[in-house]
């Protein structure tokens, strides 16, 4: 109790010591060149009041300029842009107050970490490090909130939208008037929208804003309202078709915002529950330290080293999987392309590069084809060259981890050699006061008696040997043959046991092993992303005959701006749809013939039928008039496959968030105390059976 007392002073104080060393450095900062420009700038507009704005803008110059935390100003910041149409002013606030509250997270859970793992430098290590994923857990869903808000901001913009669109009867005039009154995150996206409509050149400002559309439906509404100011408006069943259109695209988004949330409920706690384990194996440890004493020689050696690697590497995969179970690939964000990321510039140098080309299968191969064809169909932002530095990276890392914690093992057990009381000890509880020491000392004869066998050739030492030195060691002095014979053949197993402990050939395999494995993770966390993707497949092609029920009553649309259309939208199916788009213009019929003889999916195939038969055969609207006649089915159709999935992944979800948690109970705790109960009562029975 008082050493908790000391560690949560010193914690305390240590926190005192940061904010000190941090108002320092604001202090510091607030004299720079640049915040003097800032004072300057607000001179007249300042608040009396303390203001959080100003702080965020003084903690984005800081968080800036710290090397470690200027990744993760960048990585937000590159989302972030996306939403604020580059509105500087906000995007760095917003980055600033994602830092801080991730900050607030991280400081306490590191003083947690080395209050309870200060003892075991290697496992606060790891810890530390799987904190670095934790923090940008934090911050990607601090960032998915500012996008859900968006998108949930884009319904009530629509139906301000549909009664502008009555008064004004233009698009880009009812897109406008509500801009000006809608709120801040909506009306920069609207007012960027407007500025394309009136543009001079609106179909190339608008290809670039599909560039950097924050989400899927904001460029359906850009595209509609384009086609609608282009081609002009019709009533269709005495309706608006614009507004028809609006009313789709707005369905879609309730379909969207219900199943992200469902997902947010069936996920808000599965990361924090697989990561949970690696913060109980400490505790857990001492649990049954302290209650079960024979488990010491368990959980302090070798045996217990190893199940706690094999559970931290359990989290650290299962914790991975977790958010691509979640995070399928089909809303990824355009802003992953713009990073620059280590592996491009590790492929930059010479010397790595032709290293990394001797793994790359060459081009035209099948094995290169399929490696391609694999990062398509996984969504993966990764070039083909950068997956492979990931390959030869995660290989080597492994090899040498591997190797260290071989290493590591082989001290850890010598060092309990010397540190173990040596005692036959009780199976339940602690040692009293008087045994501890009993055993300590007797730990500490025996270490004498090793240090003396050290300078002796290894091959001379027998049990003869170790028996003479036990006899003539002093602290044998009243003990009987018997208890001399226990002795000596107890040390005489130390003996072997610090001398037999160095790599061996077959951990230097074992190595190769985990390396090859480690070699092929990045392939399989593609395939395993590849699965989770293909389960959208049904919501793919739904959102597909939206596209096409949205155009296909446009005048002037044909099929070729249908596929484009399709093409722009596509996640799963984008790379044989672009294929058919790049050669459409050499035969409209056999483009999309191929484009069917490359699909699996039967609803997509049908899709296609239907395009042919629009291509020579029936206008547009007649080959797919089931759509407009059967929306209400397919509505419902694709609600019902939002719960089968979302469903499918809260199963998928549970099994591997709770693995790690079942590891840490099953393996960590009541196998070895099963085991090593049973070990220890069996030698009990042996003992008592040898003395009667």
């Amino acid at each position: 109790m008082n050493d908790m007392i000391l560690y949560l002073m010193a914690a305390a104080g240590g926190l005192l010591l940061l904010v000190v060393i941090a108002y320092l450095i604001i202090a510091k900062k607030t004299n720079t060149k640049e915040m003097k420009q800032l004072r300057q700038l607000r001179q007249g507009t300042k608040e009396k009041t303390f203001s959080m704005e100003i702080m965020y803008q003084r903690l984005y110059l800081i968080y800036i300029r710290v090397p470690f935390l200027k990744r993760y100003v960048m990585k937000l910041r590159r989302r972030l842009e996306i939403i604020n149409i580059e509105d500087e002013y906000v995007t760095r606030k917003q980055t600033a107050a994602s830092i801080t509250k991730a900050l607030l997270v991280a400081i306490p859970f590191t003083v947690f970490v080395i209050i309870f793992t200060h003892q075991n430098t290697l496992l606060m290590s790891i810890l530390l490090i799987f904190e670095l994923f934790l923090i940008e857990t934090v911050m990607d869903g601090m960032v998915d909130k500012i996008d859900n808000k968006l998108l949930k901001q884009q319904i009530d913009f629509f139906a301000e939208i549909r009664h502008a669109y009555h008064e004004y009867n233009m698009v880009e005039e009812a897109i406008y008037q509500v801009a000006q009154d809608d709120e801040v995150e909506i009306s920069r996206q609207a007012e960027k929208i407007y500025e394309i409509l009136i543009s001079d050149d609106p179909e190339s400002e608008l290809e670039r804003y599909y560039d950097v559309a924050p989400n899927s439906y904001l460029k359906e509404f850009a595209g509609v309202s384009y086609l609608t100011k282009e081609f002009g408006d019709r009533q269709v069943d005495k309706a608006s078709l614009y507004l028809k259109n609006l009313n789709n695209i707005t369905q879609e988004m309730q379909l969207e915002i219900l199943k992200r949330d469902k997902l947010d409920y069936v996920f808000q706690s599965l990361s924090v529950i697989s990561a949970i384990p690696i913060l109980g194996l400490e505790p857990l440890k001492n649990w049954a330290v302290s209650n079960f004493g024979f488990t010491d020689s368990f959980y302090s050696g070798k045996w217990g080293m190893m199940a706690q690697m094999a559970i931290i590497i359990l989290t650290f995969v299962c914790y991975i999987l977790i958010r691509k179970v979640k995070d399928s690939g089909s809303n990824t964000n355009v802003t992953k392309n713009l990073e620059n990321p280590i592996q491009a510039r590790l492929y930059k140098n010479k010397f790595i590069k032709k290293i990394v080309d001797l793994f790359i299968p060459k081009k035209g191969s099948a094995d290169y084809r399929k490696m391609v064809r694999l990062l398509k169909e996984s969504a993966s932002k990764n070039k083909i060259e950068w997956l492979y530095v990931n390959r030869i990276l995660f290989a080597i890392g492994s090899f040498i981890i591997t190797l260290f914690l071989c290493f590591q093992l082989h001290v850890i057990s010598v060092q309990f050699v010397y540190t173990e009381p040596t005692s036959d000890n009780n199976i339940l509880g602690d040692m009293s006061d008087s045994d501890q020491r009993k055993a300590e000392q007797k730990t500490q004869e025996d270490n004498k008696i090793l240090e003396k066998l050290a300078g002796i050739p290894e091959e001379n030492v027998t049990i003869e040997t170790v028996t003479t030195q036990v006899k003539y060691s002093g602290y044998y002095d009243d003990a009987t043959e018997e208890q001399i014979e226990v002795a000596a053949e107890r040390i005489l197993n130390k003996y072997k046991t610090v001398h037999g402990e160095y790599l061996q050939w077959f951990e230097l395999l074992i190595a190769l092993v985990v390396g090859t494995i480690a070699y092929s993770g990045p392939v399989f966390l593609l395939k395993f992303q590849k699965q989770m993707r293909q389960m959208e497949m049904e919501d793919e092609v739904m959102q597909f005959q939206t596209i096409i029920l949205m155009l296909m009553k446009i005048e002037r649309v044909n099929v070729e701006m249908i596929l484009e259309w399709l093409e722009r939208y596509s996640n799963i199916f984008r790379e044989p749809i672009t294929k058919c788009v790049n050669n459409y213009e050499s035969g409209a019929w056999e483009a999309l013939e191929e484009l069917k003889n490359e699909l699996v999916y039967v609803p997509l195939i049908r899709i296609v039928e239907s395009l042919q038969a629009a291509v020579e055969k029936i206008p547009i609207e007649q080959a797919f008039d089931e759509l407009d006649t059967e929306r209400a089915y397919y509505q419902e159709k694709r609600k019902d496959a939002n719960e089968r999935l979302i469903a499918k992944k809260g199963r998928i979800g549970k099994a591997i968030g709770f693995a790690p948690m079942i590891a840490l109970f099953v393996g960590y705790l009541i196998v070895p105390l099963v085991l090593i109960g049973l070990l220890n009562m069996t030698n009990s029975f042996n003992s008592m059976s040898t003395m009667m």
